[in-house]
């Protein structure tokens, strides 16, 4: 049996509630479950993700590299007149 971490969110009554199908081949199998709060997984997410874009910044080496033309906006009517 694989490792499978799934992610809920408790109910307003305080009942997790989870469904994960593994299988017939997984059927009559004693499993653990361990169940932690996940706001450190979602604050080092953040992290992670805005080091990634930091380490972006400036990968592009070609110097004839340029933005295209983004084009023109379509013209409409006022939405409140």
């Amino acid at each position: 049996m694989c490792h499978v971490e799934i992610r809920s969110k408790v109910g307003a009554d305080g009942v997790l509630t989870i469904s994960l199908p593994l299988g017939l081949a997984e059927a009559n199998r004693e499993v653990r479950v361990v169940v932690e709060p996940s706001e450190h997984l979602a604050s080092s997410s953040v992290a992670e993700w805005r080091e990634f874009i930091g380490s972006m910044q400036g990968c592009i080496s070609d110097p004839t590299f340029r933005r295209p033309d983004q084009g023109e906006y379509e013209s409409r009517g006022e939405v409140f007149p």
